[in-house]
C-alpha cells in the first residue's frame, strides 16, 4: 500500500458515528491492518477554541471568525496527523471531516459546495465517506439521555437543517448509512460500505 486509505464518518451527533468509527478500528486491527483514528474538532490550540464555542455559545463570536478556525484546525490535523498517516500506509479513520463543517456551516447559511471546495485545496479527499443519518428526533434523544447539556448547534430544526445538507452530497466516495438499527446491523452495514477498499476479507 503506497498511500493509505482515509475513512470519513460524518453525521450530525446522535447518530452513532463515533461508536461505529471506533468499532471499524477494533475490527482492522484485529485483522492486523495498521489504522489510526482522529477526530475534529481537534485538541489542538483552534480546536480548543471550537470546543469552548460548542459549549459555551458563540459569545459575539461571527459565524465567519468561526468558520475561519475550522479551517485553520483542519490545516494544523492534515499536517500534523493526517497527512503522516497516510503517507505511512495506515486507514486513518475520521471522527468528522469537512463534510461536517460543510453541514453546519451551511446550515447558518454559508454555501456548503463552496466551503468542501475550499477545504479540498489543501485536505486530503476522503477514499469513503460514511454519512450516518436516522431521524433527528432520535439523535435529539440519544443526545439528551449521554449529555447534561446540549451543544449550541443541537436545536431540532437546525439539525434538520445539517442533515438535509448531509444528504444532498453525492459522489462515488460516498455511502450512506441508516443508523436507525441495532448496532450489529449497523456494524455490518458499516463493513460492507468499506470493504472493497481492503485487499483482507473483513
Amino acid at each position: 500500500m503506497s498511500r493509505g486509505i482515509l475513512i470519513v464518518f460524518e453525521g450530525i451527533d446522535g447518530t452513532g458515528k463515533s461508536t461505529h468509527c471506533r468499532m471499524l478500528g477494533e475490527l482492522l486491527t484485529e485483522k492486523g491492518i495498521a489504522n489510526i483514528s482522529f477526530a475534529e474538532p481537534t485538541k489542538g490550540k483552534w480546536g480548543q477554541k471550537i470546543r469552548r464555542l460548542l459549549s459555551e455559545g458563540r459569545n459575539g463570536v461571527s459565524a465567519e471568525e468561526e468558520l475561519e478556525w475550522f479551517l485553520n484546525d483542519r490545516k494544523e490535523d492534515v499536517e500534523l496527523n493526517i497527512k503522516p498517516a497516510l503517507e505511512d500506509g495506515k486507514v486513518v479513520l475520521m471522527d468528522r471531516y469537512y463534510f461536517s463543517t460543510a453541514a453546519y456551516q451551511g446550515a447558518l447559511g454559508f454555501d456548503p459546495h463552496e466551503i468542501k471546495r475550499e477545504n479540498e485545496k489543501f485536505a486530503p479527499v476522503p477514499d469513503r465517506v460514511l454519512i450516518f443519518h436516522n431521524p433527528p428526533e432520535k439523535s435529539l434523544e440519544r443526545i439528551e439521555s449521554s449529555r447534561e447539556e446540549k451543544s449550541s448547534f443541537e436545536k431540532r430544526e437546525y439539525l434538520i437543517d445539517v442533515q438535509n445538507i448531509f444528504k444532498n452530497f453525492s459522489g462515488s466516495n460516498i455511502r450512506f448509512i441508516l443508523s436507525d438499527d441495532t448496532l450489529e446491523n449497523v456494524h455490518e452495514k458499516v463493513v460492507r460500505a468499506v470493504k472493497d477498499l481492503f485487499e483482507l476479507k473483513l
